[in-house]
């Protein structure tokens, strides 16, 4: 039925603009008359005219050929809308196209033309004419040069990539630079001027035998003995090559039997292929070589804007040209045309169109130029139309996804089908050059290519389904993060009961073989963080603030703290939403967000205080006092006091040592072994902060033996422990049991992975080292761990320690 649709489409589509290109439009009342009608049941019914306005602007400039195919492909799209829309608008259609068909006498058709013969004596040349600048690119001609030099066979090359990557471009100018070494001619084929994009399968064939006829004739310099037929087109074209040195460029290839008959016979001959697809059977079977195209990076991106705008400009507005390259995901087509949009508005600046472009809602509108010919979503367009359902719904969906970085689970998750056929329909997208399959087993989705699936997606999905796919990631995600989270500690305190729905997954992370939890949510980090966003914006609050919860263990390990912060406002944001929208239900989700937000509220204070947010972590931690004494959850209860402790630490010691006692005493009453031994560590700290060192040594110790000593031993809490215990003999001048408590707090915690606090033991033994003049030959090596810390974890004292570091040198 599709098809069908799609047949009759076409067929309309050229009709309605052979009607407005006729010179007797005028005069075809009635013709004009019946279609107007049809399309203005349709609300349609001044588009036509504006199509004529259009066609003869074109028609004056000299144009009107491309602007028709153009038009033509607007309308076919238009019409199969209507179509898919209006069951009853098909037949309607029918009958009007076979009414009117007959008294129009037009004959407009969109396909290239076969060439001109060549005349005796003369080398075919059909190459492109080579139009611009040409940058970049160096090491793609090198492997041209050393793919297609071989004297003694047939060279064929496929060069693959996402659509406006520079196939065409660069395959010209490799051609047009050797052609000394084909005497006997070159050759040009562009399947896309000569494809039907309505034919599948074998009707497919026209396109070949067209183009082997056109190549053909120029090599016999007649059109005469040119056969009708493929096979016999086929023999003719072996025979007449065999003894020719020649190229022959095909561009914007489908599939390899479009290739294969147009191969020939002639050693020394070149064959040079430009395709979305990597066309793996050219490859496999015919021993083509493949060189995949990758967007430019930074370098080449802004050589490509100078080459366009000139150095000077670049040079001027450096940082806005760099991030136009960024915005352009270093695709020469988008560069090319965000170019063309400064060249022809002189009041338009580099700086302004970056802000027009930072809007991924407008990107795709703004790497266009006037009239929409020409931009990024139209050089996209054919690739995608190309798909075949599976796989176009695939990328569609994959449009919503909030990060262009995923896995074939989570595609999976996203487009709700199994996972064996999630792998293959990514497999299809990757052969068309729409995803980049990734070396860890990922895919990623050119950032221009998404907003482009989703534009898609946007116009052919229901308008549900974007809420219903980030429900079923989020989901998804929120089962890995719980699993890697219970991998990492087992015994932490946790909110969200996730027992249901972790009871029928498999854990990954508790396989022999299975990933590292750490290793993996390190990994994650970004894609997690866009999803949690993507989450709280769609108002999946009972799963946002669970995932909020999960995700903080990673940094608790790792102290990303930008990422941190805004993880546990989204999770916080979200557990406040669900608690008031489920307000009157005080003993079912309402209860349990409630003392979800307590402890995300908690745990926001720690970022805060090292972005040296003080003020803002202690209002957090007495909102989450406050919510926290409103439930009857001591665990709870006693975390949240744990957190207020420390930020008082610093900001009123005398009250933090009151709040932890009363820390202790919350989990002693709840029975709490490691809640009881996390407190008095952080009890002895703050008595060691006040200058109780002796007292504060005794409880310290106490906190590491119960901390070693639980059922599943706390090697990183012990370690910070062990620091606080170093921390005090210091205060207490016991220098070498320091430093020895220093050292070994140190390499356990870089062990368990605990870099930050690795780093404050560093810190604290260079201060010794300084004051005392002890062990001064590690200085320089502990010093130059904490800047690499530091600097990795985004703290505001990297400079001024990279600057320490440079004057030891």
């Amino acid at each position: 039925m599709e098809a069908e649709l799609g047949t009759l489409a076409a067929q309309a589509a050229t009709t309605f603009v052979g009607l407005v290109i006729a010179d007797a439009w005028a005069q075809m009342k009635q013709a004009r008359s019946r279609v107007t009608r049809w399309l203005a049941r349709r609300g349609a019914d001044d588009e036509l005219d504006a199509s004529r306005a259009e066609l003869e602007t074109a028609r004056d400039s000299g144009d009107e050929e491309s602007v028709a195919g153009r038009v033509a492909a607007d309308w076919e799209r238009r019409l199969l809308r209507i179509l898919e829309d209006d069951p009853e608008a098909a037949e309607e259609l029918r009958r009007l196209l076979a009414e009117i068909l007959p008294r129009t006498s037009y004959d407009i058709t969109f396909d290239v033309r076969r060439a001109a013969p060549t005349a005796p004596g003369t080398q075919p040349d059909h190459l492109p004419a080579l139009t611009g600048t040409f940058s970049n690119r160096v090491a793609e001609l090198d492997r041209l040069d050393t793919v297609c030099g071989a004297p003694g066979r047939v060279n064929l090359a496929v060069l693959a990539g996402l659509p406006g990557v520079g196939k065409t471009a660069i395959a010209c100018r490799w051609a047009d630079k050797e052609r000394g070494r084909f005497p006997d001619g070159l050759f040009y084929v562009d399947y896309a001027a000569l494809r039907d994009e309505a034919a599948v399968g074998a009707a497919m064939g026209a396109d070949v035998s067209q183009a082997l006829a056109g190549i053909l004739q120029a090599l016999l310099g007649s059109d005469e003995h040119v056969p009708a037929t493929l096979a016999e087109l086929t023999r003719r074209y072996a025979t007449h090559s065999r003894d020719r040195r020649m190229l022959v460029l095909i561009d914007n290839v489908t599939l390899p039997a479009q290739v294969r008959p147009l191969i020939p016979s002639g050693p020394g001959s070149t064959v040079v292929v430009t395709s979305h697809s990597k066309l793996g059977e050219l490859v496999a079977l015919d021993g083509a070589e493949l060189i995949a195209l990758k967007p430019l990076d930074a370098e080449g991106g802004l050589k490509l804007l100078a080459d366009r705008l000139g150095e000077s400009t670049v040079t001027a507005h450096r940082a806005a040209a760099e991030r136009l390259v960024e915005l352009c995901g270093g695709l020469p087509v988008a560069l090319r045309i965000v170019a063309a949009r400064l060249l022809s508005d002189e009041f338009l600046t580099m700086a302004d169109l970056v802000g027009e472009l930072e809007d991924e809602a407008a990107r795709l509108d703004g790497m266009s130029l006037p009239g929409g010919g020409y931009s990024v979503s139209a050089v996209l367009g054919p690739s995608y139309r190309l798909l075949p359902p599976g796989p176009a719904r695939m990328f569609r969906l994959l449009g919503w996804l909030p990060a262009g970085l995923f896995d074939a689970g989570v595609a999976s998750a996203a487009t709700g089908v199994d996972l064996r056929t999630a792998r293959r329909l990514l497999r299809e997208l990757v052969a068309a050059s729409l995803l980049e399959s990734a070396r860890d087993g990922r895919y990623r989705m050119h950032d221009l290519v998404r907003l482009y699936a989703r534009e898609r997606a946007a116009e052919e999905e229901r308008a549900a389904e974007e809420t219903a796919l980030i429900e079923r990631v989020t989901t998804h995600y929120l089962v890995l993060v719980a699993f890697a989270d219970r991998a990492v500690r087992a015994d932490r305190l946790r909110i969200a009961d996730l027992s249901s729905l972790l009871a029928d997954a498999t854990d990954p992370f508790a396989a022999a073989d299975g990933p590292s939890a750490l290793t993996w949510l390190d990994a994650e980090c970004a894609t997690i963080l866009a999803v949690l966003r993507a989450a709280v914006r769609h108002g999946l609050h009972a799963l946002a603030w669970p995932l909020a919860e999960a995700f903080t263990v990673l940094f608790l390990h790792h102290r990303y703290l930008g990422a941190w912060k805004e993880s546990l406002e989204l999770g916080a944001e979200a557990a406040a939403a669900l608690a008031a929208a489920a307000s009157d239900r005080p003993d079912g989700p309402a209860a349990e967000a409630v003392a979800g937000e307590a402890r995300l509220r908690a745990l926001l204070s720690r970022p805060l205080m090292d972005l040296g947010e003080g003020d803002r972590a202690r209002a957090e931690t007495e909102r989450a006092v406050t919510l926290a004494e409103s439930t009857d959850r001591l665990l709870l209860r006693a975390s949240v006091q744990e957190f207020h402790g420390r930020c008082l630490d610093r900001l009123d010691p005398r009250r933090a040592v009151d709040t932890y006692r009363y820390c202790v005493e919350l989990n002693r009453r709840a029975e709490d072994k490691r809640g009881e031994a996390l407190a008095l560590l952080f009890l002895g700290s703050a008595m060691d902060a006040r200058g109780e060192h002796a007292e504060a040594l005794a409880v310290l110790r106490q906190a590491r033996a119960y901390l070693l000593n639980l059922p599943e031993p706390d090697e990183r809490m012990a370690a910070r422990a062990l620091l606080a215990a170093g921390l005090a003999h210091d205060h207490l001048r016991q220098t070498e049991d320091a430093v020895h408590a220093l050292t070994t707090a140190a390499e356990i915690l870089r062990e368990q992975r605990a870099t930050s606090y690795e780093a404050d033991a560093l810190e604290a033994l260079i201060g010794i080292a300084e004051r005392t003049g002890s062990h001064p030959e590690r200085v320089r090596e502990w010093l130059g761990r904490v800047v690499e810390i530091r600097e990795a974890n985004g703290s505001r004292r990297a400079e001024e320690l990279r600057r320490r570091l440079t004057d030891l040198s």
